[in-house]
């Protein structure tokens, strides 16, 4: 009897560690992007690299992770971000990345945006990599400001990544919780050099730090291409593909943190 009793506390335990220790990203699931009003589309989605070494960096610290997209729809890969030159010193990274794309039950498998929100209370963290696919799907989601209200309200670390910091407009500013943050996103000249030599054209949802000043944030940003990211309470930010190690590093520090005042 008391070997049962044991074993079911064990059990329990388990259970409770594994739910309080869940981060849930958040994917775009668009796959493709109209530029210059229309007259041009382009293949887009999730960047790779944002979204595989922060996954990668929560699984190694001994965090699960579970997958949601509008509509449960499997998130798709800019195929841009596939190219060596946004791998740096993480290129063998790259076909790891990859592997876990084909293979991961739970990144094919996704929840939907409104399944996330029923089982929000199992998460301790919220990660939202960037790409342009979520400037398609994600920023006109209604379920996007529900999710950053309420990791906001409970105090759990919210990272967003490149592009994402966008999403903070998705909330009113009379009911904004992170108005007067520092923030970091992509800068203005990475956009320009997105713009004009990758993508070559222009998308609808543009000039992300402006308004992200406009709206009460308190932008910073670091030389294009580097390694920045900010913290600011429970939110972390970060500027582009480049900068995965201070991101992940700022991230793990604001869970410690979350986690030694529960």
């Amino acid at each position: 009897m008391t070997i049962s009793i044991l074993a079911i506390i064990f059990l329990l335990t388990n259970a409770v560690y594994a739910q309080s220790n869940k981060i849930l990203f958040v994917m775009s699931a668009a796959d493709t992007i109209e530029l210059n009003n229309g007259e041009k589309l382009r293949q887009t989605g999730v960047f790779l690299n944002e979204f595989y070494l922060a996954c990668k960096s929560m699984i190694d610290a001994g965090y699960t992770v579970d997958f949601a997209t509008p509509n449960g729809i499997v998130a798709t890969i800019d195929e841009e971000s596939i190219d060596d030159k946004y791998w740096k010193k993480n290129l063998e990274l790259k076909d790891e990345a990859l592997t876990f794309i084909k293979t991961n039950d739970l990144f094919n498998h996704p929840k939907t945006l409104e399944e996330a929100i029923d089982a929000k209370s199992d998460y301790i963290g919220l990660i939202i990599p960037g790409g342009q696919g979520l400037m398609v799907d994600l920023m006109a989601d209604k379920n996007t400001p529900i999710l950053l209200k309420y990791f906001a309200k409970e105090n759990k670390p919210v990272g967003l990544i490149c592009h994402a910091p966008s999403l903070i407009l998705t909330i009113p500013k009379d009911e904004n919780p992170y108005v007067g943050f520092k923030v970091n996103s992509v800068s203005s000249f990475e956009e320009f050099v997105i713009e004009r030599f990758i993508m070559k054209g222009k998308p609808e949802n543009r000039k992300i730090a402006k308004k992200l000043k406009k709206l009460g944030l308190k932008y910073r940003s670091g030389l294009p291409k580097s390694d920045f990211a900010i913290r600011d309470r429970n939110l972390v930010t970060s500027q582009n593909p480049f900068s995965g190690r201070s991101f992940n590093k700022l991230f793990l520090e604001a869970l410690t943190d979350y986690l030694s005042k529960e």
